[in-house]
């Protein structure tokens, strides 16, 4: 597999990780300790940009690595799949 799709493969886990990192750990201003002044309720009050990067990339490339070896190895292919039942 050539550098260039790596990166490539390794972007789309991580933009997919993204949106499976942002619930984990988010409270919401409704909640009665965490409320501030002139926020939204449905707002985060204290949302950590660089700890979601963080884990989003720590997941991602925990996903990249199964993608990879099992790229390496062939575990599961194509044709692993029988896509012929599909027709009818």
């Amino acid at each position: 597999m050539k550098l260039t799709s790596m990166i490539a493969i390794y972007l789309l886990f991580w933009w997919g990780c993204l949106f499976l990192v942002l619930p984990f750990r988010l409270r919401s201003s409704a909640e009665p300790d965490v409320h501030v002044p002139g926020q939204a309720e449905s707002a985060p009050p204290r949302f950590s940009v660089g700890r979601t990067m963080l884990w989003t990339t720590i997941v991602s490339a925990a996903v990249f690595a199964i993608f990879y070896v099992n790229y390496v190895n062939g575990w599961v292919t194509v044709d692993a799949f029988d896509l012929t039942r599909l027709r009818g």
